[in-house]
């Protein structure tokens, strides 16, 4: 039999059939582009056309066909991610938003007339009161005329409130804000009177001196008293009303130190100075390692500021003996007070010192001179002990006078003066031995006033105490003329 045609098909080669060529430097066959391909030289640029073979071949080559799908898929992931973040801001805000509001306006719990209700935090007291409903419960004061009449039933205070103890004004109630924890009382209104002219008398507080010691205080300041006459500008009735304030009159003290406890304490004091020999008492007092009160004369300071200078650098204790000699009792007013300013101010002058204790010349210090110039002085100080130096019986004498009679708590009384000031050094060595020798324990007046606490508690003899609303007291007629 012949043989049967062929099936007319197609190839899937084109009319000439490439021949696979080998090349040196490949293994394998290569399609003829191939070759092309593999002989690009390194770092040489060119351009990408396309093969037929899909994306896959950009792919691999890093055509721009294979970019731009890349890109365009990233856009779309890169823009649901920006959604989703928006989405989640967004809701982070309202979350932050929502919780702002409910903490401004949460709930706070106070206590109301005993028991504790809830309101809105920063609610008013008025709302506190209309909430609870006390607006209708609780019954108005009156309205009341400056005799105690009634002129308006209902007329006064809406309520009576206090808050945490203290009592808050109607016009108030619009204002205070409660935060929670708060303490509200109220209750039925105040009665008010009318609005009315007032004449005012001030009752001036007197004073009194009494006790006897070395140390004079204010213990009980004079705070004045206030009466009142009433005129009503809506009834016109004129009503005295009486003492609408208290006076608390003035009380002056005097009493010695009584230390406490087991041990002896005295305090030496001089003085007049300083003087030429105001050296010489400082030389033993080191010597000794004791410290001493010196109450300094304003003038002899202006005289001999160095040696006043000297007293405050080594560490004692100042205070004034006026600024002259003189009998302050014989003194009044004006003159009073600038012998005590003056004699302050010498002092503050030549140490840097301020002092408001004093010691009167020949410790005469008057009820009058209390009432004049309380305002000046801590205290005034005289002593327990004279050593009688200034009559000048020698320093044997000075000392025996001293130790003869010496107490726990007692004040001595020595004098550093131009004529008495050799003498007084002289004696004062030996002083300080017999005294330490017998137990006691030489301090300035402060630590000596430190050792009565009693008495520590109601004087501090650094400062005056005088309140603002106090005044200088008058002297009862039956007062006038003593002195202590």
């Amino acid at each position: 039999m012949g043989r049967k045609p062929l099936l007319n098909h197609t190839t899937s080669y084109p009319p000439k059939r490439p021949h696979p060529r080998r090349n040196q430097k490949t293994t394998g066959y290569q399609l003829p582009r191939g070759r092309a391909r593999s002989a690009r030289r390194p770092g040489a640029t060119y351009l990408n056309h396309s093969q037929g073979f899909g994306n896959a071949g950009h792919k691999r080559r890093g055509g721009n066909a294979a970019r731009g799908p890349r890109r365009s898929q990233n856009n779309r992931r890169n823009s649901t991610r920006r959604t989703y973040a928006f989405m989640i801001v967004g809701c982070a805000l309202l979350f932050f938003v929502a919780s702002v509001i409910w903490y401004l306006n949460r709930s706070v719990t106070v206590t109301l007339n005993g028991s504790e209700t809830s309101i809105h935090i920063n609610a008013t007291l008025t709302q506190l009161i209309e909430n609870e409903g006390l607006d209708e419960s609780c019954d108005a004061g009156d309205l009341l005329a400056v005799d105690d009449s009634v002129l308006e039933r209902g007329g006064g205070d809406r309520y009576a409130v206090t808050l945490d103890g203290e009592d808050v004004a109607m016009d108030e109630l619009d204002s205070v804000h409660l935060a929670g924890g708060e303490t509200v009382e109220v209750a039925d209104g105040a009665d008010v009177y009318e609005e009315h002219d007032v004449e005012a008398t001030e009752i001036a507080p007197t004073i009194t001196v009494e006790g006897t010691g070395a140390i004079g205080f204010v213990r009980t300041w004079g705070i004045p008293g206030r009466s009142e006459v009433w005129t009503g500008k809506q009834s016109g009735i004129v009503q005295d009303r009486g003492v609408v304030q208290e006076v608390q009159n003035c009380e002056v003290v005097y009493r010695s130190v009584s230390p406490d406890g087991d041990g002896k304490y005295v305090a030496l004091t001089f003085d007049e100075g300083p003087s030429s020999h105001t050296q010489e008492i400082l030389d033993v007092l080191e010597e000794k390692g004791v410290h001493a009160t010196f109450f300094l004369q304003g003038e002899t300071v202006a005289q001999n500021p160095s040696a006043a200078r000297a007293i405050a650098e080594a560490g004692h204790e100042l205070g004034s003996n006026a600024y002259t000699d003189t009998r302050l009792s014989s003194l009044s007013g004006e003159d009073l007070r600038s012998q005590l300013t003056n004699g302050f101010a010498a002092i503050k002058d030549a140490t840097g010192t301020t002092t408001s204790l004093l010691r009167a010349p020949y410790a005469a210090f008057s009820t009058e001179n209390w009432a004049e110039s309380m305002d000046l002085v801590s205290a005034v100080v005289s002593w327990n002990i004279d050593s009688g130096d200034w009559l000048l019986p020698g320093a044997d004498t000075v000392v025996s006078n001293v130790t003869g009679s010496v107490r726990s708590g007692n004040i001595v009384l020595l004098t550093d003066s131009e004529p008495t000031g050799a003498q007084t050094a002289e004696a004062l060595g030996t002083l300080i031995d017999r005294l330490q020798a017998d137990g006691f324990t030489i301090v300035t007046l402060s630590e000596l006033v430190a050792t009565d606490e009693d008495l520590a508690e109601e004087l501090d003899i650094s400062k005056v105490s005088m309140p603002e609303d106090a005044v200088l007291p008058t002297v009862p007629a039956d007062e006038e003329g003593s002195s202590a």
